[in-house]
């Protein structure tokens, strides 16, 4: 059984709070999910703002390998007509092939909210996908509350699927969209409603769109399948309206890895981490590291047992390859963790000879003083090196100074002096910057630059502060941790003290150190990488 991915970031998932995406964001993604292999790729709802319609009249779907571009619109207003009705006729004049229409199948909602009779409603999808039918359009139907609607009244739910059936809709979709049936009771609907529609109409797919208020919604679309649905529709990330729509990212996974269904080249399955961090960017979203199959989390083990049982069997505490997925394996290392553990990572280092009961009480020390080493691989790399004796400092500080200016026409501005020693020569440099951070990276590279041309290659990308013990208030310590990037590959720095000045600039320097040190590798190791 064939099964078609419906997605919707562009639509559904922008409605998430705290997310806006520009055209060229919107251009950017598409052309994403189309590479990952993604069937529909619903663009938006250009009726309803300037921004959707700019994308739908601009840009060219003839560029796309896979995907079919989907514009999205509302069954016409009760008592209307469709071709007198500016948000369905709209969708008639654009080039997009696919429209997507919205209707309630819930009696309760069309009665209370659109304020009509069942049979008027009845009458606007019919009147409705008719009309974009025979303007040559793709129809899908999306039965907004269908789960709902069903338990209330299940002659007219399913009374909305015929009615957009036989006025030509190629898919009829089954939405939970207050998010809040559980799987069980969600596969008995599904199985009775592709009964009833397979019986009369065939030819007409049935498909899937849950929500996830309930945590239940990829379970919910892999259970709807396993039901007899063809069509599952949801969101790269899961991101949407309240706690988000179904992840499609693990619906992937799920079902092509578990479920024996080929949805997507294998090719394209391994793009799937990279398109996950991808879009999330975009949408200026932070990943979450323990997503399944593609978190930076997914396949880390950090606990003695667990590295020891992955060094002899993969599948002892994997249930995947990560590399199916696109992921890596890592192995994190902090206070709980085993010697296997440090002679793992050291190896992935390119340290021969480590002393793991050294380099264990190192970081056990570190992390009672606050220091934390899952996110920061760089300053955990050069740790074990410096245990070791095989660290190789880039320079020798003699001594750095911060002023920071507020000036009259209210910029203020921040100047960073810095001597130290490098290569046996002392240099003294001064640069600014929009804050201490910025000042000291620019003064820092301005000193040693000549000497290290790798550091060209390297931009800071993150920096987060965390306060450790607020109770303290203003002497609390405080734990920085910076996120560097060469362009191909991430490293965490971490740096911990009650000057945040300091705790920055520990990490500042542990991040362009491991960022040199690994470029002059004949290769660089798996330990950087995000």
């Amino acid at each position: 059984m064939s099964v078609r991915l419906f997605d919707t970031t562009l639509r559904d998932g922008t409605q998430r709070e705290g997310v806006t995406l520009t055209t060229e964001d919107k251009i950017r993604i598409a052309r994403e999910l189309d590479t990952l292999g993604i069937h529909y790729i619903e663009a938006g709802f250009p009726a309803s703002n300037p921004k959707d319609l700019e994308f739908f009249e601009g840009f060219d779907a003839s560029e796309l390998e896979t995907a079919r571009i989907v514009a999205f619109t509302r069954a016409r207003r009760p008592n209307g007509r469709a071709d007198d009705d500016p948000a369905v006729t709209l969708l008639a004049s654009l080039s997009a092939p696919v429209a997507c229409i919205v209707a309630k199948s819930w009696r309760m909602q069309v009665e209370k909210v659109l304020g009509t009779t069942p049979e008027e409603n009845l009458a606007s999808i019919g009147d409705t996908v008719r009309y974009l039918a025979a303007a040559d359009k793709e129809v899908i139907f999306d039965a907004e509350h269908y789960f709902d609607g069903y338990k209330d009244d299940p002659g007219h739910a399913l009374s909305t699927l015929r009615a957009a059936a036989e006025a030509g809709a190629n898919t009829v979709v089954l939405c939970d969209t207050n998010g809040g049936t559980v799987p069980g009771e969600l596969q008995g609907i599904v199985s009775e409603t592709v009964g009833e529609i397979t019986r009369v109409h065939p030819g007409v797919e049935v498909g899937i769109h849950t929500h996830n208020d309930s945590g239940c919604g990829v379970a919910n679309a892999l259970a709807a399948v396993e039901a007899g649905g063809t069509h599952v529709q949801g969101t790269i990330n899961g991101v949407g309206e309240r706690c988000g729509n179904c992840d499609l990212v693990p619906v992937i996974a799920n079902l092509q890895l578990k479920m024996d269904h080929r949805i997507v080249g294998e090719d394209q399955l391994t793009r799937l981490t990279e398109a996950s961090n991808y879009i999330s960017e975009l949408m200026n979203l932070t990943p979450d590291t323990h997503r399944p199959y593609v978190g930076r989390s997914a396949f880390a083990h950090k606990g003695g047992l667990h590295v020891d049982g992955i060094s002899k069997d993969p599948g002892t505490y994997e249930h995947v390859a990560p590399e199916s997925v696109g992921n890596v394996r890592r192995m994190p290392v902090g206070e709980l963790s085993g010697k296997n553990t440090i002679r793992r990572k050291a190896e992935e280092l390119g340290i021969r000879e480590v002393d793991a009961n050294a380099v264990l009480e190192a970081i056990k020390r570190r992390e009672y003083e606050g220091y934390h080493y899952e996110a920061a691989d760089a300053s955990l790399a050069l740790l074990i090196g410096r245990t070791s004796g095989e660290d190789a400092p880039l320079f020798e500080l003699e001594t750095f100074r911060i002023i920071s200016e507020k000036r009259s026409d209210g910029e203020a501005i921040t100047e960073a002096t810095i001597k130290l020693w490098v290569k046996g020569q002392r240099v003294i440099t001064t640069a600014e910057g929009n804050g201490p951070v910025s000042a000291l990276d620019r003064a820092l590279r301005r000193a040693i630059e000549s000497h290290y041309p790798e550091l060209a290659e390297i931009h800071l990308t993150n920096y987060k502060v965390r306060i450790l013990d607020e109770h303290r208030a203003t002497d609390a310590t405080t734990r920085v941790l910076i996120d560097s990037s060469d362009g191909k590959k991430l490293w965490g720095a971490v740096g911990v003290g009650e000057n945040i000045i300091e705790a920055s600039w520990q990490a500042l320097v542990d991040g362009l150190e491991y960022g040199v040190t690994e470029a002059r590798q004949p290769s660089g190791s798996e330990t950087g990488r995000g």
